[in-house]
């Protein structure tokens, strides 16, 4: 599967623009701030039907007009072409369509079309709090188990009514445990099969990470991934029993897997404090590059990759190493973003491999382009 084309109408910098792409390695180099990255977000928007960076839509309507639309054709092997539509106008509500069809839900798009981002952002999952962290391992499982998806959606919906429920008690100074008990009953069984799932696929993906890891690097250092909850070996209605005057208390819920986290390590220690920038950069593309190859095993074909400036921080061997990983057959197409044109082509002049370069110029920002 690859993004044989796309289409931007209004979106961001992009006042239109319309790009055929290679089916291998597209590399897209500019200056910063000429929209390089927000090409990348369109392409985001088509896999998960929203963006990277805005959590906002309507925050990506160009200045100036009154809507923004994507419009994008992937190929499948033998099985011909898709389109994937993407429409925001203001003060109406999200539209995505699928040849043509629109989607009743959001979430009976995730999946169908697998891609992983790579971004300087990505280092926010080391340094930023636990909710950053538990979103990207929820945002990976859902991507192959639409199960996953409804239980989690499910689970936050009743988190929602049980907080609201605990801050009435409060508010009313009244107490009725029955009410409670509805929602515990939901989270609970919601709960299990969410970090079931969670420590299943775990259990699968830290060896991959840590084998990326030692390719991008230093074979010595040894990285981990611990999935950290308070349900360890507990009872989850045991659990919430005990710590019921606490909910009552503070009017939250302060027990369940919206409170679980992964915790990150650098030859056993926390990475956050004792790993340096190159370090903890390579720890985040290693995770990246675990989830293409988990994905690629399940799906049974290669999600897209997109590496947005992804050369800042990492010294030339991890570069180099970097690559050459994304350049092999168990890749398929590649999306890179960098500042310097010279050193994109440097790279790819010894290289034997099927890809395109799109200059975008400061001056043509906003204007059509094509390649």
């Amino acid at each position: 599967m690859y993004l044989h084309k796309i289409s931007l109408t209004g979106f961001k910098s992009y006042q239109q623009a319309d790009l055929v792409f290679s089916d291998k390695i597209n590399c897209i180099v500019g200056n910063n701030g000429v929209g390089k990255t927000n090409l990348l977000d369109a392409i985001h928007y088509l896999s998960f039907c929203k963006s990277f960076y805005s959590a906002m839509d309507i925050q990506n309507i160009h200045h100036g007009d009154e809507y923004f639309a994507i419009n994008g054709t992937f190929i499948r092997d033998n099985e011909g072409s898709e389109l994937v539509q993407c429409i925001q106008r203001k003060n109406q509500r999200k539209k995505f369509l699928l040849n043509k069809k629109e989607y009743d839900r959001l979430a009976n798009h995730i999946g169908n079309f697998p891609l992983v981002m790579i971004s300087p952002y990505d280092r926010d999952l080391i340094n930023e709090g636990s909710d950053l962290r538990r979103r990207y391992i929820d945002s990976v499982i859902s991507q192959f188990d639409k199960f996953y998806l409804d239980n989690l959606i499910q689970y936050n919906k009743a988190l929602a009514q049980r907080n609201a429920l605990l801050k009435s008690f409060d508010d009313n100074h009244y107490f009725d445990p029955v009410s409670l008990e509805i929602w515990d009953e939901q989270m609970i069984h919601l709960g299990e099969s969410v970090l079931s799932k969670r420590i299943e696929f775990l259990g699968k993906f830290i060896p991959i990470f840590q084998q990326y890891y030692k390719l991008l690097g230093n074979g010595f250092e040894i990285v981990n991934i611990r999935y950290a909850t308070q349900l360890a070996g507990v009872s989850y209605r045991e659990k919430f029993k005990s710590v019921l005057s606490i909910d009552r208390s503070v009017q939250y819920s302060t027990v369940g897997i919206h409170k679980d986290d992964l915790e990150f390590s650098l030859d056993g220690f926390p990475i956050k404090k004792f790993g340096s920038q190159g370090q903890q950069k390579s720890f985040v593309i290693a995770i990246k590059l675990a989830q293409f190859e988990y994905t690629r095993s399940v799906k049974g074909y290669k999600p897209i990759l997109l590496l947005d400036d992804v050369f800042d921080k990492l010294d030339d061997i991890r570069v180099s190493q970097l690559i050459k990983l994304v350049s092999e057959e168990s890749f398929g197409q590649v999306f890179i973003t960098d500042t310097s044109e010279e050193r994109i082509r440097k790279m790819f002049d010894t290289m034997m491999i099927d890809h395109k370069i799109f200059s975008i110029p400061l001056s043509l920002a906003g204007d059509s382009l094509s390649s």
